[in-house]
């Protein structure tokens, strides 16, 4: 494994091609009506949010969409576990990217003890069935676990605490995970033994460079989804008409004060 950091200049040139590469999955997706989703895992400052961010910057959110959903309500964790999740999930010429998943039982509500011994054996048990579900009805899922050392972890936790641009982006909880770091790890493995199943396996993300692991996750999925190129219909801009004598009514009490006299 190389451990090189990625330098900017080529990881942004690679970078723009693959969200290119993007686009056309998504005219893919919407011509020919598929439906997409694709899980963002792994631990706390792992990279997950920034990947997710490359894979959406250029998309139509109308088309992909990221799902990233809060603690469940009082009514909600009444509810079959997945039934929050499942309308979510996309319909025809959709893709959907989950900011982490169903798989909070797997991961934080088992070493935090959020949920039951009896809940999280359910869960092993329904998953691997719910995702075949969702696969034999047409749906391309694709599950990324990124992976990061607990030094790196820890390393980023210290530049979001003094980032206050990046502050909200810690919690409380996130730093309980790094006393918790073997009851994380072995949640995880018992999660993938369980849950990497033929139908919907696990792609695991090394993500000690976050640049790479962008590059690596992009690549991946794209290599693994048959898209085309899809032909778009040509467009052509028409000639504005002349006018029609329509004058423009004084906006002095509504226009946004120019604050850029200063700026060069």
């Amino acid at each position: 494994m190389t451990t090189e950091r990625l330098r900017r200049k080529p990881y942004e040139k690679r970078l723009f091609r693959l969200q290119a590469e993007l686009v056309e999955l998504q005219e893919w997706v919407k011509a020919e009506g598929r439906r997409v989703v694709v899980i963002f895992e792994g631990r706390d400052a792992a990279g997950k949010g920034g990947a997710i961010k490359r894979v959406a910057e250029y998309l139509n959110p109308r088309v992909a969409r990221i799902v990233a959903l809060p603690a469940p309500t009082e009514r909600e964790r009444t509810q079959w576990y997945f039934q929050r999740y499942v309308e979510h999930l996309p319909a025809a010429g959709e893709i959907v990217l989950f900011d982490r998943s169903w798989y909070n039982r797997a991961g934080v509500e088992r070493v935090m003890g959020f949920c039951t011994q009896e809940e999280y054996t359910r869960f092993l048990h329904q998953c691997p069935i719910f995702e075949r579900l969702l696969v034999e009805d047409g749906i391309l899922l694709r599950k990324y676990w990124f992976s990061v050392s607990d030094g790196e972890q820890e390393r980023r936790f210290r530049a979001r605490l003094e980032d206050p641009m990046r502050r909200w982006k810690l919690s409380e909880m996130d730093l309980e995970s790094i006393t918790r770091w073997e009851e994380y790890s072995r949640a995880k493995d018992e999660m993938m033994i369980h849950t990497h199943v033929p139908e919907a396996p696990w792609y695991e993300v090394e993500s000690e460079d976050k640049r790479r692991a962008r590059i690596n996750m992009i690549s991946h999925l794209l290599s693994t989804i048959p898209y085309r190129e899809v032909q778009r219909a040509p467009l052509e801009i028409p000639p504005r008409p002349a006018s029609s004598g329509y004058r423009r009514p004084p906006r002095v009490e509504t226009l946004v004060p120019d604050v850029t006299g200063g700026l060069s």
